[in-house]
């Protein structure tokens, strides 16, 4: 009888235990991955799949990294490890040639030494001695294969965050590993990087390729999936193929998003908080231009010339009413992110003008206009910075005051953190910190939120805490304006949806 191959990438995890930490944060799993397959690694926010994805990456190492009983296995060769000191080691180099990883936070995978997206491509190329005819034709396929072609002259520093997600893919594929492991691959790209992700994670199957997707969401692609995992506390809760596991109900249980049925807008009156405030505009905008100035760097692969840079915004006129909830939608890199920055002075207009409650907020230091406007960042680490979860909700109040101690305690509350209000932001999972940036912006009461791409790494229950937030921020005159690739989540919670195409507003579809 012929012997089957041998998994590209294996494990088994008896536990993993952090640094300092008593109880595990990975117990009792057993993965196994065969060449040319697609899982989905499915589970809540801190239910252990970045984790996992971590250690079977190679970027957490057993020793450093935390204690691992079990052994991890790649191309057939197997390490066991039992924590103690005579544990073999791992060598990140000669594992990552191996295996590709995609990290949640796409920034984490660049050098942030390279002057253009082609030359990040082909930064792991160069370490590993290819010429430079070949690195040349490997950036142009992977270019073409994750929609980036007209990009490759870009500074890395100046993409949108779908874009810099489709580098960090191109980065881990380039190279053609045998495994690819993406921890929410899908998250914060548009329709176009959606598709252009899907069609690329087939292809690397049909070519032999272990794709394991770490996911929060069921997103509609991962039905196609062989075998899907679904993690709860740290171990496999349910597994099967996705058919398996939707009928035993397994996903809601755990956290998981599943699609939503598309739905209409919500009307711009009615009863209760989906009221909207009468009046002037809370915000408004009045005919915004903006171009950033030296946006564009020049290295040793060049794919178009490109002069002067464009402008990103044309001419922008909107206003959003107190207690209107108003959708921004567009592809990556039509300006969605930098219309935000300008409504609470981040960034200033080269022309046009911004007002908030009839105010014009040009010139004014952004410190002050926070006061009134919102902004919560597509990256939390953006704006997560303190030592505590409490001190970071209370940085800027006014310290000592009976007032600030309820606004921190409500803030909190309101986004569910309130037990942990001790810990440190760092050791929160990535759905906690994005809804514990919300909170110190809640902390606040602005009159205008402004949330870029918020529902991105929420899990279930996290989305759940900021559907209560914008519904009762609303329900008390708040104006929100909410960025997003997540058309149903707009449907279901928004008043009305623009679009973004190029710098310009567009009639939503």
């Amino acid at each position: 009888m012929a012997q089957s191959s041998p998994p590209a990438l294996a494990a088994a995890i008896e536990e993993f235990v952090f640094p300092g930490e008593q109880e595990p944060v990975l117990a009792g799993l057993d993965v196994s991955f065969a060449a040319g397959s697609l899982t989905a690694v499915l589970g809540g926010s801190g239910s252990g799949k970045s984790t996992l994805g971590r250690l079977l990456a190679g970027w957490l190492l057993p020793g450093d990294g935390g204690t691992l009983a079990g052994f991890l296995e790649l191309a057939g060769s197997r390490l066991r490890f039992t924590g103690k000191a005579a544990d073999p080691r791992i060598d990140p180099g000669s594992w990552g040639r191996q295996v590709g990883f995609v990290p949640q936070d796409p920034a984490a995978a660049l050098s942030t030494v390279r002057a253009t997206v082609a030359e990040e491509l082909a930064f792991g190329l160069e370490n590993a001695g290819v010429d430079r005819e070949g690195m040349a034709g490997a950036v142009r396929h992977t270019a073409a294969q994750t929609g980036l072609t007209r990009l490759l002259d870009r500074d890395p520093a100046t993409l949108s965050g779908g874009q810099l997600r489709r580098l960090a893919i191109g980065c881990a594929v380039i190279s053609r590993p045998a495994v690819l492991i993406m921890d929410e691959p899908f998250a914060s790209l548009d329709t176009d990087g959606a598709e252009d992700l899907a069609a690329l994670v087939r292809t690397l199957v049909q070519d032999g390729t272990a794709v394991v997707v770490l996911s929060q969401r069921a997103d509609a692609f991962l039905h196609h999936a062989d075998t899907w995992l679904v993690l709860a506390g740290g171990t496999v809760a349910a597994a099967g193929t996705p058919g398996e596991i939707v009928d035993a109900g397994a996903l809601e249980l755990a956290g998981v998003v599943c699609p939503r049925p598309h739905t209409g807008l919500r009307p711009l009156a009615g009863a209760g908080h989906e009221s909207v405030v009468d009046g002037p505009p809370a915000l408004e905008l009045r005919d915004v231009g903006f171009t950033y100035r030296g946006t564009q760097r020049r290295g040793w692969f060049r794919a178009q010339p490109g002069p002067t840079p464009d402008p990103v915004l044309h001419g922008l006129s909107l206003a959003v009413r107190a207690g209107e909830i108003l959708a921004v939608a567009g592809p990556n890199g039509a300006g969605k992110s930098t219309l935000l920055r300008h409504l609470n002075g981040l960034l200033q207009p080269t022309a046009g003008s911004v007002l908030v409650r009839g105010r014009n907020i040009g010139g004014q230091p952004a410190g002050r206009v926070a006061a009134d406007v919102g902004l919560l960042f597509q990256q939390p680490r953006d704006q997560l910075f303190e030592r505590t979860v409490e001190r970071e909700v209370r940085f800027g109040l006014e310290r000592g005051q009976p007032a600030a101690d309820q606004a921190v305690q409500q803030a909190l509350a309101a986004v569910g953190l309130e037990h942990l209000a001790g810990r440190h932001p760092a050791e929160l999972p990535a759905s906690q910190q994005r809804l514990l940036a919300l909170a110190t912006v809640l902390a606040r009461r602005p009159s205008v939120l402004a949330l870029d791409e918020p529902t991105v790494s929420l899990d279930g229950h996290g989305l759940a805490a900021l559907d209560r937030v914008v519904r009762s921020t609303t329900a008390e005159g708040t104006a929100v304006v909410l960025v997003t690739h997540d058309l149903d989540y707009a449907r279901s919670i928004a008043h009305r949806l623009v679009r973004i195409d190029a710098g310009r507003l567009l009639p939503a579809d």
